[in-house]
């Protein structure tokens, strides 16, 4: 007894996914160093906003490669600055669901407009944080 062909062939598979490259990463370096040379390594690049290989690929050959993780560097003044905020409309939200917990009335629009102000104000933050503002 025959089996009935798979409707999903080999070749369907790879129209999913990543797009495939002509020149694909098929060769692996390792490099040894000490944990403050790869801590040293990380933070640059971090603060170049690509990953460790795509870094490393810069630094070389003078680009990272036509698929390099790109990521925003981490503005960590602006993320504490954030959570501060955060802090501040979580207690100020716990307030109003208090006072509507007393008194079964409806806090009054200044409160909630004060609210929704600094829920902006933070969302603007991120968004800058992220690299995002341009």
């Amino acid at each position: 007894m025959s089996e009935a062909p798979n409707p999903r062939s080999r070749h369907a598979a790879s129209k999913r996914g990543r797009r495939r490259v002509d020149d694909a990463k098929t060769s692996f370096i390792s490099v040894r160093c000490t944990a403050n040379e790869r801590a040293l390594i990380d933070a640059a690049a971090t603060q170049a906003g690509l990953s460790v290989g795509a870094y490393l690929r810069t630094q070389a050959l003078g680009k990272p490669g036509p698929r390099a993780i790109r990521r925003p560097p981490i503005e960590r003044k602006e993320l504490a600055r954030l959570l501060g905020h955060l802090g501040k409309v979580g207690s100020n939200i716990n307030q109003l669901a208090y006072a509507f917990n007393s008194t079964r009335r409806i806090p009054g629009l200044a409160e909630l407009a004060a609210v929704r102000q600094q829920i902006g104000e933070i969302r603007d933050s991120l968004i800058k944080a992220l690299g995002r503002d341009h």
